[in-house]
């Protein structure tokens, strides 16, 4: 197996756990809940067959569910991030396009652009997520500020553990 497959492997695990075993358990005022498992399908590599991502998604998503007693919740939210993710890559695109082989990365295309990617698959997932929590919109601006908040503190937690990452 590809040393790049098992690093993947591995880092997919360890947000897995953090996920389920600390940030699951992490909650401000019910305003701040961070989820950084997203993490997982934005760094599938860029040249992945679009069903496959969804195939990772799915399961992903229903990883969380089972773990967080949440039916279906977590898995529409990152079906739905997964589906969208080609079309966000292809509009952040770099200006002389990705390289053949890369996995998507801060290091290798750098903090803005990686910070971007990372603030829209969060915002995209978040909003769905929230929104089919609530399945209202009585509460629409409260949703919201959960929306925002969450994605705030969630993308600080990607881009750290993306900074872990490279220290690996």
């Amino acid at each position: 197996m590809n040393k790049g497959v098992l690093r993947f492997i591995l880092t997919a695990i360890i947000i897995v756990l953090f996920q389920i075993l600390i940030l699951n358990n992490i909650q401000f005022s019910g305003f701040i809940n961070p989820y950084i498992y997203v993490m997982i399908i934005m760094l599938l590599p860029l040249e992945m067959a679009q069903w496959i991502v969804l195939l990772i998604s799915f399961g992903v998503g229903l990883l969380m569910d089972s773990s967080a007693g949440t039916p279906g919740m977590h898995t529409s939210a990152t079906v739905l991030a997964g589906f969208v993710r080609p079309h966000l890559l292809s509009y952040i695109s770099p200006s002389d396009g990705y390289q053949q082989g890369v996995w998507p990365s801060m290091f290798m295309y750098g903090l803005r652009w990686f910070a971007t990617y990372a603030l829209w698959m969060l915002l995209i997932h978040h909003t769905a997520f929230f929104f089919i929590e609530v399945f209202k919109f009585q509460d629409f601006f409260r949703t919201l500020i959960r929306v925002v908040f969450s994605t705030a503190f969630s993308l600080i937690f990607v881009i750290v553990a993306e900074y872990y990452r490279r220290l690996k």
